[in-house]
């Protein structure tokens, strides 16, 4: 099958799939169902270009798809987890009363038909990843790749675990989290998941994959301009003692911290 043909059919799966979640979201009256979903969205995205894309070359099919699915199933768990038991997020809530009586129709286009396409369009490296036949064995630049990979994972799951547990020591209450991989970027786990999808892109730009960069651009684009590090930071520049933290702390890259 072409490219195009297969990625469509992703399309398709990736809708139907964020239709399903849009209904199950006016039943809970939640609509922070769909971050739930984000990661798991890529697996199911993943696995279609396995099945669809077979001429490829096999190990470097396996090797996408493993990556994928560790990080994709692993930050899925993670959002379930925090958010189990919790209100809807509050970026939710503000838009469900801006919308009043719309939200329930408008929250589809807005939330889940917005992120499907999104998810759809970042996925491209993963289709380029798995359809390329040559080279016909690993390259150095497939292990650059998940190196880059593997220290954005890094800095992502440990981040996401040393904050949780930072998070359920009552003492911490109001308290900054600067600690662990904190003390080397205010955002670890954004920097880890745009590191993942870099990994992701370097894998597939030797498979013939070079033209999908627009998807770990993209990725990082909206982790620092959307939804990750400027909503984050604005939530938290007034919280005491944020400011310091921000005088000493990298935003992103993770560097050493600087002195006062």
């Amino acid at each position: 099958m072409e490219f195009i043909d297969i990625y469509s059919i992703a399309l398709l799966v990736i809708l139907g799939c964020m239709t399903i979640l849009w209904l199950v979201s006016l039943w809970l009256k939640n609509s922070s169902i769909v971050d739930i979903f984000w990661g798991t969205g890529f697996v199911i995205a993943n696995w279609i270009y396995f099945i669809l894309a077979p001429d490829g070359f096999p190990l470097r099919k396996w090797l996408i798809g493993i990556l994928v699915t560790i990080w994709g199933l692993r930050l899925s768990f993670h959002i379930l987890r925090r958010n189990w038991g919790k209100p809807e997020d509050f970026r939710y809530q503000v838009w469900r009363k801006e919308a009043g009586t719309r939200w329930w129709w408008l929250s589809f286009f807005r939330v889940f038909l917005l992120q499907g396409i999104l998810m759809w369009i970042i996925s491209a490296p993963l289709l380029a990843a798995q359809r390329g036949v040559k080279p016909a064995h690993l390259i150095p630049f497939d292990f650059l790749g998940i190196a880059i990979w593997g220290i954005g994972f890094f800095f992502e799951a440990v981040g996401d675990l040393q904050l949780a547990r930072f998070k359920a020591d009552p003492t911490n209450k109001g308290k900054v989290m600067d600690r662990g991989v904190w003390r080397f970027t205010r955002h670890p786990n954004y920097f880890g998941d745009s590191g993942q999808w870099w990994g992701y892109y370097l894998i597939a730009a030797f498979a013939g994959g070079g033209w999908t960069i627009f998807s770990p651009i993209l990725m990082t684009l909206f982790l620092l301009r959307v939804s990750g590090v400027a909503l984050l930071e604005k939530t938290m520049e007034k919280r005491p003692g944020y400011q310091e933290y921000i005088e000493k702390t990298s935003a992103f890259l993770p560097w050493f911290p600087r002195k006062k």
